[in-house]
């Protein structure tokens, strides 16, 4: 596993439909991952509305009930629980009534066609993902990997003979599904490159089948898997079978527990996946979520178990002993464990008493953990992100302060030398095989798309410019842009750093540049350098746009992860908000001319800025969210987050989650800052009715002319696999909403 701490790529901005089930491949397929977290130049219009009422909105009426419930002492009222309830005929109507206000706000600002016209544009130049690397039985390298390009939809899975042949199409779900609504979730290909598995989902569910196709034919083998959603895939070396995760099925688990009881399974191709062996996972609590990685000959087989984002548990087995038993190597602590198999050693990336990470060797065949030998140690100031094995060549991904470098050791941690990357970006992925001196990473940075890059780590090094080998176009001047970055001072004097990007032209000292500032904050996921290609109508129109690097992620290390979950996650709102006030502060902007933006637990987060700091905002975008923090496990998949957000059953953990639930802490006759709360109706990650529910408690709440709107979109899911059609209708409202609440069309929207 080449990373622990993935990055969070900013979906749906990269425009890269589909890309967070697969961005990192390896040869055995694709990379372990933990569980999944809750992840224009036309000018607009001169029409410009500031209210609700200027706009013509009606009020939806939105039936109140009085459910009050005692829990461990605190009386906690619930008046919009009907709101849950997403097959009532009543929470349908309400729902059609809540989009056809939407529409109407959004549709009458005029901006929309200008708006999806440019999006059109920056993401019809297209996308790449990181690619996964096979070696033929004639020693080839052969690559596997997205791009989507033009009006394509969804992205089309491409192979080449050799990594310097012309593409070849081997599977374009846009052929599938004309819609755009299928999606390819995940592949794999096998040792040699003749088969790939891979995993296709449909409407934004992410309920991938997994099939098996035959890559000279391109026709699929007679396998077909069901339930094989974010499925960990681990060929065996005579491409003859693998290793594979699935979900139970219904009816052999407790009702609602069909998202849980993740197990590892053996099947051989052509035989009948209802008699799959059951590998590892029988006797593990229902959240744990088991990935496999096997070595190339074959015999090692690693399991890593994420039990949370403090912990992973790695276990061993020896697959020339039948039946297969399991040794655990690690010792259940809370930490966590990523793993890289080869035929002689294992790999192990751990912040075991690292908190920035280290790198240690293991032989297999005496993996305990006294005789790890340390090869990478934790660095004094960089985080130690990813790395990979190829050769006797180990390539390993640093940052600092969210800037990625690469350096190159041999197998015994001796640096061989820094490898130029040819600008301050971020090193999404590195792939490769076992035994090859040849490495493929992804980089990008703000300015600049993502690109694949080959390097021969034998060779000296080479400028960055000349190891590129798949590139998109750059859809704007990067020389008319420039980025900077600044710290905040949190509550607790933490600094918190935060990255402007803005046109050249536009003063930071201003003191009222429209503004949008973006944050995440949590799952250890790292918030680093990439390219936002659909905030750049916002910046081509004098924004400042504002990417804040909030505890709870993982750019510092696990400290700083751990600084803001369970317990500590006020302080990701402490973070927040400082960041907001620094950029008021130093004359970037003023409280009239920001806005707030955040996605999954990002929705969370600005969904909480708002009750915490209404005065703060102008606009506030709070997507796919989470904001019932009392009710939130029993909804779809969230008991996996319990481990973040901590169990509101304890006393313990319900007394801070109710202390933030943004649900909870709308307080009536308050002057909101306008907001537009976004949803999906096939979201199995985090239950639209997080969305409502907030909704419906703003709207009665709200004193201040301001809209609250809310958009809830069909055949769409929590955004990965969202088709570029939907992508640029969401984005162009987005924007539109932002840019109508910020004065950016004419006449200027007057401030409170």
């Amino acid at each position: 596993m080449p990373s622990l701490r993935p990055t969070q790529r900013l979906w749906p901005h990269s425009a890269a439909a589909g890309v967070l089930a697969g961005a990192l491949q390896l040869a055995c397929g694709p990379a372990p991952s933990p569980p999944p977290p809750p992840g224009l130049p036309a000018a607009p219009s001169t029409r410009g509305v500031a209210s609700a009422n200027e706009a013509g909105l009606d009020d939806v009426p939105t039936r109140r009930e009085a459910i009050v419930e005692t829990i461990f002492g605190q009386q906690v009222k619930d008046p919009y629980r009907w709101l849950e309830q997403a097959d009532s005929p009543e929470v349908a109507a309400w729902v059609d009534a809540q989009n056809r206000r939407t529409r109407r706000a959004l549709d009458g600002l005029g901006v929309l066609p200008a708006l999806r016209q440019r999006l059109r544009e920056l993401i019809e130049v297209g996308s790449v993902s990181m690619p996964a690397v096979s070696k033929d039985a004639s020693g080839q390298l052969r690559l596997f990997y997205r791009r989507r390009e033009g009006a394509q939809n969804q992205p089309v899975l491409l192979w080449r003979e050799t990594p310097d042949a012309l593409d070849q199409v081997l599977l374009d779900v846009n052929v599938l599904d004309p819609s755009g609504t299928t999606s390819l979730d995940y592949f794999a290909p096998s040792p040699t490159g003749e088969l790939v598995a891979y995993g296709i989902s449909k409407d934004g569910s992410e309920e991938s089948t997994l099939y098996v196709r035959d890559v000279r034919s391109g026709k699929d083998l007679d396998d077909s898997i069901d339930r094989a959603r974010y499925a960990s895939v681990c060929w065996q070396p005579d491409g003859r079978g693998f290793y594979y995760s699935r979900y139970p099925t219904k009816g052999s688990v407790p009702a609602g527990e069909e998202q849980y009881h993740r197990r590892l399974f053996e099947h051989r191709l052509g035989s009948n996946p209802k008699d799959d062996k059951l590998v590892f996972g029988s006797d593990r609590d229902l959240t744990d979520y088991p990935i496999c990685e096997l070595s190339p000959n074959g015999r090692w087989l690693v399991v890593t178990v994420y039990v949370g984002w403090n912990q992973s548990d790695v276990f061993l087995a020896d697959t020339r002993k039948h039946p297969l038993v399991f040794r655990e190597i690690t010792q259940r602590k809370q930490h966590s464990y990523g793993v890289i198999a080869r035929n002689d050693a294992l790999y192990i990336h751990t912040n075991e008493g690292a908190e920035r990470y280290a790198l240690y060797r293991a032989s297999p065949s005496a993996p305990e953990r006294k005789r790890w030998k340390l090869i990478l140690p934790e660095h004094p100031e960089d985080v130690l992100d990813q790395f990979n094995v190829h050769g006797n060549r180990l390539l390993a991904a640093y940052s600092k302060s969210t800037i990625s470098r690469l350096e190159r050791f041999d197998l015994e941690g001796r640096s061989l030398g820094q490898l130029p990357l040819g600008a301050l970006g971020s090193v999404g992925g590195i792939a490769g095989v076992h035994d090859v001196p040849q490495a493929f990473y992804e980089f990008e940075s703000f300015l600049n798309p993502v690109g694949i890059h080959r390097l021969d780590l034998s060779a000296p090094a080479v400028p960055a410019e000349s190891t590129r080998l798949i590139s998109v176009p750059v859809p704007i001047d990067p020389s008319q842009y420039r980025v900077v970055q600044q710290h905040a001072t949190s509550k607790d004097g933490t600094a918190v750093p935060y990255t402007l990007v803005h046109r050249h032209d536009v003063d930071l000292k201003a003191g009222d540049n429209p503004t949008l500032l973006y944050g995440y904050g949590g799952f250890n996921l790292s918030l680093t350098p990439v390219f936002v290609r659909t905030v750049y109508p916002f910046l081509e129109q004098g924004g400042v746009y504002v990417q804040a690097n909030l505890r709870g992620g993982g750019e510092f290390g696990e400290a700083w992860h751990r600084a803001g979950q369970l317990g500590q996650k006020q302080n990701v709102f402490d973070d927040f908000y400082a960041v907001a006030r620094a950029l008021v502060d130093t004359g970037v902007t003023a409280s009239h001319r920001l806005a707030i933006y955040g996605r999954s637990n990002g929705g969370l987060l600005t969904a909480a800025a708002l009750t915490q700091h209404p005065e703060m905002y102008r606009a506030v975008v709070s997507a796919v969210p989470l904001t019932d923090m009392v009710r939130y496990p029993r909804f779809l998949m969230a008991q996996l987050w319990t481990p973040e957000y901590g169990s509101p059953a304890e006393a313990e953990a319900f007394k801070w989650l109710y202390a933030y639930s943004p649900y909870h802490r709308v307080e009536p006759r308050t002057r909101y800052p306008a907001a537009l709360l976004m949803t999906a109706a096939s979201d199995t990650r985090v239950d639209p009715a997080h969305a409502r529910k907030m909704t419906a408690a703003l709207q009665a709440a709200n004193a201040s002319a301001y809209p609250i709107l809310l958009r809830t979109e069909e055949k769409a899911g929590h955004g990965a696999g969202k088709p570029m059609s939907k992508v640029v209708d969401e984005q162009a409202d987005l924007y539109a909403f932002v840019m109508w609440q910020l004065g950016m069309l004419k006449p200027a929207v007057e401030s409170r």
